[in-house]
């Protein structure tokens, strides 16, 4: 099933206007809300699920709206993507594994374990001046996050948050320190 937006995808949406432009990368778009806000400001957007539900579904959508500067992949994660982008937009599965696997919410056992791998493929196809915008939760485990970063020598900051029922969720914006 395709992952319909929430608090998660609205709150990363209202950071788009700010650092869309150029070459984006939309990974893991689901429903592609994000893909067509950042196509209206910037040259280019690649959107990237591993669910082909979600990309035909999108692809249809890009097809139906016309819209020439979106293309649609899927690939799981950086797999069949090439080349780097000036933005790169990941609202990341962050819940822990817990029962039956759900692609669209599971970020691992431990629920950060898909935004590390993210993160260490990203810093080959981020320009240098790049900005990737994170999105993760308290149930992600922001200090493995964080020490991810500063392991893949990012510099990072805090641009957005929301306090939610069980959990409060945070967009990074990350930059590369070379």
């Amino acid at each position: 099933m395709v992952y319909e937006p929430h608090e998660d995808s609205f709150l990363l949406l209202s950071q788009l206007a700010a650092y869309c432009k150029g070459r984006v990368l939309d990974m893991g778009t689901g429903s592609g809300i994000l893909a067509l806000e950042a196509a209206k400001m910037s040259d280019e957007v690649i959107a990237v699920d591993k669910d082909p539900e979600a990309v035909q579904q999108l692809h249809e959508l890009v097809k139906q709206d016309g819209l020439t500067n979106v293309h649609v992949l899927q690939s799981d994660l950086f797999q069949k993507v090439h080349g780097e982008f000036d933005v790169i937009i990941f609202n990341a599965p962050y819940l822990p594994e817990d029962g039956e696997p759900d692609m669209a919410l599971d970020g691992g056992k431990f629920g950060y374990e898909l935004a590390v791998k993210f993160l260490r493929q990203a810093r080959g196809h981020l320009a240098k001046d790049g900005v990737i915008l994170l999105l993760i939760s308290t149930l992600t485990n922001p200090e493995m996050i964080e020490k991810t970063l500063r392991g893949l020598a990012y510099a990072y900051k805090v641009i957005d948050e929301e306090k939610l029922a069980f959990e409060k969720i945070y967009v990074y914006k990350i930059t590369r320190t070379d």
